[in-house]
């Protein structure tokens, strides 16, 4: 073949494949633009594989695993996508954010630093990289989750409860509208659907709530019969108007109940063809309605707000100012009986995508995280918590393990559990006032420290499935140190833990006496001697009558070795005397001997008065005390 006609050839068919992948673009695009991304991931992966418009591809496919809230495979073509010249700073940041989707919380704040200086609204990093401690809810002292029984392979999430019936969101495609795919996730549009705890039917609400648009979440009134939910502008089996960039948004509508059906739909008046308004909470009096709202001359993308409802008239919305709003996205309040508001944010420092946050009635400038176990590294958002039975909830999540992309968890909310007991004297069994206990963490840290009433009682609010080192002193007593478990007590509020001390063998430290002295070359009991005998005989009578001792009596130095020996042994026999006429018996004193000088107090060569008197003393020691 001529050779300007092979070349000919080519440059038309090279035209001809890149007239080919410009089309493909502009259909990856579209699918995009239209929100469809888990098709429009497909085509920009085929686009990728003909080395086509690389950089573009690439950060497509990240920002469609970022739309679609999945972090593991985001942060793969983030990974590339950031480091291109030209790439947004808005990258940066939603990398970011699928980096703490993987719990790479390090690498996340880098790329958070890096928005911070480059991106439009620096604010909205801000918060995630402050330095404080997440402050954590201590409203549960300790719970437990699992799956729903009523979770399907496809997205469940948004429970609300009303006089033992469950409603909740789904995309399982069973309710009586035409089932249509939504192309973003790829499952069928949402609907409403109802069920009970104990393993009951699942079933679409009747009436005509559910529409071929998305329904879900809802609110319901006290009575049952009255319900808020979000759904796509849709009324009257009609769409209602897009905004400039065609884009249906949520509004809240109101049905009402009767003969078992919803009916009489209205849609509330703050909604907008704007903005996205939803995500109703009502309060438990019926008078305050909470919601998640775009509107604009917010603080970020989504904020929570609340209107007054009246005899059915609404208030004019108020936003709930920066101690609940961001930066970032506020969504899915819950207000419950105690006025208490949860809700889910991406704007606040969490331990992941959404955690969800609760701001207390008590405590309303305060914004306190549920915490881990709660809250994971993907998305949890959709706190509802039973109002007549408080050991009940639920949350919604799409961390991993569930059964499809979003499903609902049952939230067993445990009643506190408290660590009481007494401590008492291991002997005479009596309580112990005043005796000290440390409890420690599993890392050596206190958590508590307590004293013992007169009584020797003590409780403490203790932590669940966790083993605790125990620290127990009392200044008569042997320090005492032991572990305790609270493992498997799901089922109780209590754990009864009694600690014996045993006393230390000290008869003068217990019966809290002095030493008892006597006068220069004397063997008789002083008064002064006798206050303190009398002590030691109510302690050998009232605390331990099964206690045995024997005396010692010593003499300062003056005087003969052998001359102060005697004087000793006197001095001994007094000590016996005095006890025994005092009613302890004669075999409770297993001896009782005199040293002399052999065993002085104070060892001196030239004693002034004072060391001879501290010489010259009977004491005392345990011989048996049980």
């Amino acid at each position: 073949m001529n050779k300007k006609y092979y070349l000919l050839l080519l440059l038309i068919f090279s035209a001809f494949v890149l007239s080919a992948q410009s089309g493909k673009q502009k259909k990856a695009d579209r699918l995009f633009n239209d929100f469809a991304y888990t098709k429009a991931i497909e085509a920009y992966k085929d686009l990728l594989e003909r080395d086509y418009n690389t950089s573009y591809n690439t950060l497509k496919i990240a920002e469609s695993y970022y739309m679609l809230r999945d972090p593991e495979n985001a942060v793969i073509y983030y990974r590339d996508a950031v480091e291109q010249p030209d790439v947004s700073p808005e990258a940066y940041y939603q990398y970011a954010q699928m980096l703490r989707g993987v719990r790479d919380y390090d690498l996340s704040r880098e790329w958070l630093k890096k928005y911070q200086e480059e991106g439009k609204n620096p604010k909205q990093a801000s918060e995630l990289l402050s330095e404080d401690e997440i402050a954590t809810f201590e409203g549960f002292e300790s719970f437990k989750l699992q799956p729903a029984s009523f979770n399907s392979v496809y997205s469940d999430f948004g429970t609300f409860e009303n006089q033992g019936v469950i409603y909740f969101t789904s995309a399982r495609g069973e309710a009586d509208t035409k089932t249509k795919i939504y192309d973003w996730t790829g499952e069928p549009f949402l609907d409403i659907y109802e069920t009970t705890y104990e393993g009951g039917e699942v079933k679409p609400v009747e009436g005509k709530v559910n529409s071929p648009r998305h329904e879900g979440p809802v609110t319901l009134s006290e009575d049952g019969n009255t319900m808020y939910f979000t759904r796509n502008n849709y009324l009257d089996n009609r769409n209602g108007k897009k905004d400039d960039e065609g884009v249906n948004h949520l509004k809240i509508y109101k049905a009402e109940k009767s003969g078992g059906e919803w009916g009489n739909i209205t849609e509330l008046p703050f909604s907008s063809d704007s903005y996205s308004v939803g995500h109703p909470s009502l309060s438990n009096d019926g008078k305050t309605l909470y919601f998640a709202s775009e509107a604009p001359g917010g603080l970020g993308g989504s904020d929570i707000y609340k209107v007054s409802v009246e005899n059915g008239i609404f208030g004019t919305p108020e936003n709930l100012g920066s101690t609940v709003n961001s930066p970032g996205n506020e969504v899915f309040p819950f207000i419950d009986q105690k006025g208490d508001l949860y809700f889910s944010s991406d704007g606040h420092k969490g331990y992941g995508l959404l955690d969800i946050f609760v701001v207390t009635a008590e405590a309303p400038q305060k914004l306190q995280n549920l915490g881990e176990a709660v809250n994971s590294s993907m998305d949890d958002f959709a706190f509802f918590r039973n109002s007549g039975d408080n050991s009940r909830g639920f949350i919604s999540s799409n961390r991993t393990g569930g059964q499809g992309n979003d499903d609902i968890y049952e939230m067993s909310i445990l009643a506190p559990l408290v660590l009481k007991g007494q401590v008492t004297d291991s002997i005479n069994g009596k309580p112990i006032a005043s005796a000290t206990l440390r409890l420690l963490g599993e890392d050596g840290q206190q958590i508590a420290f307590l004293e013992t009433d007169t009584l020797g009682n003590f409780q403490t609010p203790i932590t669940r499935n966790k083993n605790f080192p125990l620290e127990t002193k009392h200044i008569k007593y042997i320090n005492k140190s032991e572990s305790i478990s609270t493992s498997n007590m799901d089922d109780r509020t209590e754990l009864i833990h009694n600690i014996e001390l045993s006393p230390v063998r000290d008869v003068e430290y217990l019966a809290e006496i002095n030493k008892i002295y006597f006068d220069f070359d004397k063997s008789n009991i002083r008064p002064d001697a006798a206050n303190e005998l009398d002590k030691l005989v109510d302690l050998m009578t009232n605390e331990y009558p099964e206690l045995v001792i024997e005396i010692g009596s010593h003499t300062d130095k003056r005087g003969s070795v052998e001359y102060n020996r005697k004087l000793a042994e006197r001095r001994a026999q007094s000590t016996f005397d005095y006890l025994v006429q005092n009613g302890i018996a004669e075999d409770r004193i297993v001896t009782f001997k005199g040293y002399g000088e052999e065993q002085p107090e104070i060892d001196c060569k030239d004693c002034n008065e004072e060391q001879h008197q501290l010489n010259r003393r009977s004491i005392f020691k345990v011989v048996k005390m049980e």
